[in-house]
């Protein structure tokens, strides 16, 4: 077994796994750490923990130290230099004519690096764009393509539910979605009704999928027939999962019911 700490480095961000050493870590805590990158500060968002060694990635590199006010200072320093950073890429893209959407900049907290996110249709070359940006910056300089899904994780926003985008504020991976999800929500297939502001299906429909799979088994099926309290039969013919209500057709004329105040459904069987 290995004692691990869990950190992040950006909001919802991606959990990496380092060894606090004999450092006493809470989550929220802020800490200096070696990365592949370089030097980097990041939050603590896992207390520390032992779990097996084969489940880990190694090597596993240890947390260099709680980070100090100075540390602190010096991350708001690097946030502003990227908004400068910027604004300096997005010219030299212009210039450069590059068909490219530039939606990020990183610093590493050592200045080791510069990361530029973008999207962009298909493959560009960059090479003398890199070469442009490494002459104004004088260190070295990463250009990263991305996903539409990376993108809005980037840059946040609204979702369909008027909360912000579950990307943005917790969700740190993005798993595979499919139209069964949406289909077995008995939700309106419309891309428009469906789709996240990434133009993607919703991530939600796949985290509350299992949700929706339990209701349904409370839940009477389309077309079978029920008994209401009064001792009246009807076919169902629409239902809300969430409401937990049917609607039934009795005599050509449909009624909306609480699935509780139901005597009997599935007469059929």
């Amino acid at each position: 077994m290995k004692k691990v700490v869990g950190v992040t480095f950006r909001p919802a961000g991606k959990i990496y796994y380092f060894d606090p050493k004999d450092f006493e870590l809470e989550k929220n805590d802020y800490v200096i750490v070696e990365t592949s990158r370089g030097i980097e500060f990041g939050m603590v968002v896992a207390i520390p923990k032992k779990v097996e060694e084969e489940e880990l990635v190694s090597p596993l590199k240890p947390v260099i130290r709680e980070a100090t006010i100075e540390d602190k200072v010096k991350y708001d320093e690097n946030k502003e230099l990227e908004r400068e950073a910027f604004k300096i890429c997005l010219d030299k893209i212009e210039n450069h004519g590059l068909p490219m959407k530039l939606v990020d900049v990183e610093y590493t907290f050592d200045h080791n690096k510069i990361i530029f996110y973008f999207t962009a249709d298909g493959r560009v070359d960059f090479r003398e764009l890199v070469k442009d940006l490494a002459r104004v910056f004088k260190t070295r300089i990463e250009l990263r393509q991305i996903g539409v899904r990376d993108e809005a994780k980037h840059l946040g926003g609204l979702g369909p539910c008027g909360m912000p985008t579950c990307c943005t504020r917790w969700l740190r991976e993005f798993k595979p979605i499919s139209i069964k999800m949406a289909k077995k929500q008995d939700l309106s297939l419309n891309p428009s009704k469906i789709s996240g502001l990434c133009g993607r299906l919703m991530c939600c429909l796949r985290y509350e999928s299992d949700s929706y799979r339990k209701m349904k088994k409370e839940m009477p099926s389309y077309g079978e027939k029920v008994e209401l309290e009064t001792g009246t039969k009807g076919k169902v013919v629409d239902r809300n999962l969430i409401k937990k209500t049917v609607k039934v057709s009795i005599d050509g004329e449909s009624i909306v019911v609480n699935v509780d105040d139901l005597e009997d459904y599935d007469l059929d069987k």
